[in-house]
């Protein structure tokens, strides 16, 4: 349950927080004055923390910095009637996770609110990085015996000692935040607020406010005055997902705060200063965005500092039974009452065979579907999504497949002699067509379905350089959609 803690003189405040958030999943806990709300801090541990500027006793400016004190990931959200820039300034200045006038807009105030909850279960909530969970908790973690999993924990451990800006590349799903935590969570910056923030959720006209906040009538609608993520983020991390996303104007706004510490918030002149480490992710080739001119050269060398790739799903399927063994302990019992501990031989090479085009993400809710829908103790391969089994479309996708070939148990399993085997098969009835090119073609195709048509990486997967796949692209004329990425 999440507990919101409300430190408010007014009774009216405290009657509505209780008809707006008392619910069975959030808990509203009052307090009337300053010395009231610290004596409750260590009683009840909140999750968030509601702050009026005007108490009686001591003010709320200094319940905020002795609440800092003691723990400064705590979200504080200030809240006054008599605001004022300076007011808002100090309480920033004092690390406010936000700042509210009254009287409240209530869409507003359950907008804040929630936010704040989900920035102290991030914190709150340590991302490891090991081979295996061990214990059946519902810790968080990253899951991979792999080498390539193996050297991205190496580099976990490298960064996580310096503020070195990290850049983490890879595909959706493939867990680009998860890692951005665990850097985090092993940093000295550990004890300090960690913001994440989705850079491609968020339009475009919104994103340079919503990262360096704005002034009162900075545009239509801009009523009062808001604090922007790297404020909020003083002293802690950042991290900016999708951040190939963002306009070219607003690029240059963030490297200003990478090169100097310094930006002004949308419609002011007030310099602001903070210290915030930011670790950025993409799912995009930055470096051919950059030919294209469509991302900033020296933004992209200012991120790049240290690069942490996270390999697709399907370049370490010797970590799938792991990664299903956590997701069926993170599951845990059903609604059923019973608990699912395993899969069968039969559904795990399945596992194992399926491409994966929503990686790990996509394995997490195939396993909380058959932990579901499985009739006992053990998933079967009926339990599983209907594109993982054997006719299923995503197979069809295949280079085997497309040239009609049978999906053999050996096959499935990863063994290419049996997928050898499979092909020549294949040629023997149909001896007018030839082997090679017929088979480079179509793992060129499936090269370039596996990485949504990005060039370089389908080179990098097929081991060919980029200019060796765009001259079998022209030989064979695989489809135009392709030829410009």
């Amino acid at each position: 349950m999440d507990k919101l803690l409300l430190i408010d003189d007014e009774a009216d405040v405290q009657y509505s927080f209780r008809r707006i958030f008392d619910t069975p999943e959030t808990q509203v806990i009052g307090a009337i004055s300053g010395e009231e709300g610290l004596k409750l801090l260590s009683k009840v541990h909140p999750d968030v923390v509601l702050l009026d500027i005007r108490l009686g006793g001591i003010s709320g400016l200094e319940t905020l910095r002795r609440i800092r004190q003691t723990d400064a990931r705590l979200p504080v959200i200030m809240m006054t009637a008599y605001g004022t820039t300076r007011t808002a300034i100090e309480a920033m200045k004092l690390g406010a996770f936000d700042y509210l006038l009254k009287p409240f807009e209530v869409d507003r105030l359950r907008q804040v609110v929630a936010t704040a909850l989900k920035a102290a279960r991030d914190m709150r909530h340590v991302v490891s990085y090991q081979p295996l969970l061990t214990s059946e908790d519902h810790a968080v973690g990253i899951i991979g015996r792999s080498d390539v999993m193996q050297e991205v924990f190496k580099t976990i451990g490298q960064v996580a000692a310096s503020d070195t800006t990290v850049l983490i590349t890879g595909e959706s799903g493939t867990g680009k935040e998860l890692v951005a935590r665990a850097i985090y969570h092993h940093t000295r910056r550990s004890h300090q607020p960690f913001l994440a923030l989705n850079c491609a959720a968020i339009p475009e006209n919104l994103l340079e406010s919503e990262l360096f906040g704005h002034e009162r009538g900075a545009f239509t609608g801009a009523v009062a005055q808001r604090i922007g993520r790297f404020e909020q983020c003083h002293r802690g991390t950042l991290f900016l997902d999708e951040i190939g996303e963002m306009s070219t104007a607003t690029q240059a706004k963030i490297l200003r705060v990478l090169q100097s510490g310094t930006f002004e918030r949308v419609g002011g002149s007030q310099t602001v200063n903070v210290d915030v480490r930011v670790i950025a992710a993409t799912n995009k080739a930055l470096d051919e965005a950059v030919a294209r001119h469509e991302f900033r050269e020296d933004l992209f060398y200012r991120l790049n500092v240290v690069r942490i790739h996270l390999p697709p799903l399907r370049q370490r399927a010797e970590d799938i039974p792991l990664l299903v063994d956590y997701f069926l302990k993170k599951t845990g019992s059903s609604t059923l009452g019973r608990r699912v501990r395993t899969v069968s031989p039969e559904a795990l090479a399945l596992l194992q065979g399926h491409a994966w085009p929503g990686n790990v993400r996509e394995l997490e809710n195939a396993i909380q579907r058959a932990a579901v829908l499985a009739k006992g103790e053990v998933v079967s391969p009926a339990d599983l999504p209907p594109e993982i089994l054997p006719q299923g479309p995503v197979l069809e996708k295949q280079p085997c497949r497309a040239l009609g070939v049978g999906t053999s148990d050996a096959r499935v399993q990863g063994d290419p002699a049996a997928l050898a085997r499979d092909l020549f098969t294949w040629a023997r009835a149909n001896p007018q067509g030839k082997l090679i090119p017929v088979v480079e073609r179509e793992l060129i195709r499936q090269a370039l379905l596996e990485t949504a048509g990005n060039q370089v990486r389908a080179a990098r997967l097929l081991g060919i350089t980029r200019a060796t796949l765009r001259k079998r692209i022209a030989k064979y004329q695989i489809r135009r959609e392709f030829d410009a990425r």
